[in-house]
């Protein structure tokens, strides 16, 4: 079979993608970013945001397949193709380098978040053995709350005893950072920084205690904070500004809601 890969509308590395590829590709199919100017046996079309437009132009292909966020939240995929290990080829990512979940879904309802709505309560999802395969000690985790899961935890613990370096790209719950999860996570080799939210006022304390006990273990990196912007303007720059009038290991990010 001849397979286009579509990626609608977003150009990050997208696992459900590479696991897609690397299963047609252990069944001999030819996989290949979608061309207009070629046919295809197959489509896979893959949407990340609902607000985003979708593709507009006519699809060369006898069948298509739309999954992600952007499509429908509810779709998942095949058994077969959800253990596969993904085709990192797909986006020319670094040997090194390896992305994917621990767990999956979370315990809050933010009302800005899908994941309880996509993913439901938190459950284990992989082993970090399973995602630092074939040399891969760099690894990019998009867990969203991986601090709520007992597992999740058994897991960092893993991490650090292997010594492979991680990100949480996602970012962690400071409201949930003990004494002995804070020892925990300055055991970990991290890349670059620890991320954590900061998407309320109420989360600026929560994150001071959470980095503060960190440090009092030894961890000398970067903390990185989410901080959705909502409708109240005033409260929303004194959050940002809360962090980067902290100095350079600080580094607020703005996302608008």
């Amino acid at each position: 079979m001849n397979i286009g890969i579509l990626a609608v509308d977003s150009n990050f590395p997208n696992l459900a993608l590479m696991k897609i590829s690397s299963y047609h590709k252990a069944r001999g199919d030819n996989v290949e970013w979608y061309n207009p100017l070629c046919s295809y046996d197959k489509v896979y079309m893959a949407k990340v945001f609902s607000f985003t437009p979708d593709y507009g132009y006519y699809i060369n292909t006898d069948q298509i397949e739309k999954g992600g966020t952007g499509y429908d939240m509810k779709k998942i995929l095949l058994p077969d193709i959800e253990k596969a290990i993904p085709d990192y080829n797909l986006y020319n990512i670094d040997k090194a380098l390896a992305y994917g979940f621990l767990t999956r879904g979370c315990p809050n309802k933010c009302k800005w978040c899908v994941v309880p709505t996509k993913e439901g309560k938190i459950t284990p999802y992989m082993d970090i053995e399973e995602i630092a395969v074939n040399g891969r000690k760099n690894i990019i985790l998009m867990d969203n709350n991986v601090l709520a899961s007992d597992y999740g935890l058994q897991q960092i613990e893993k991490i650090a005893s292997m010594g492979v370096r991680v990100d949480f790209n996602q970012g962690l719950d400071a409201r949930l950072v003990t004494d002995d999860i804070a020892r925990l996570l300055a055991k970990v080799k991290w890349i670059k920084r620890i991320r954590f939210g900061c998407d309320t006022p109420g989360q600026i304390a929560e994150c001071e205690r959470a980095t503060d006990l960190i440090d009092k273990h030894g961890y000398k990196g970067e903390y990185f904070f989410y901080c959705i912007l909502l409708s109240d303007f005033k409260e929303s720059f004194e959050r940002v500004n809360h962090w980067k009038n902290k100095g350079g290991r600080f580094l607020p990010h703005c996302q608008p809601y």
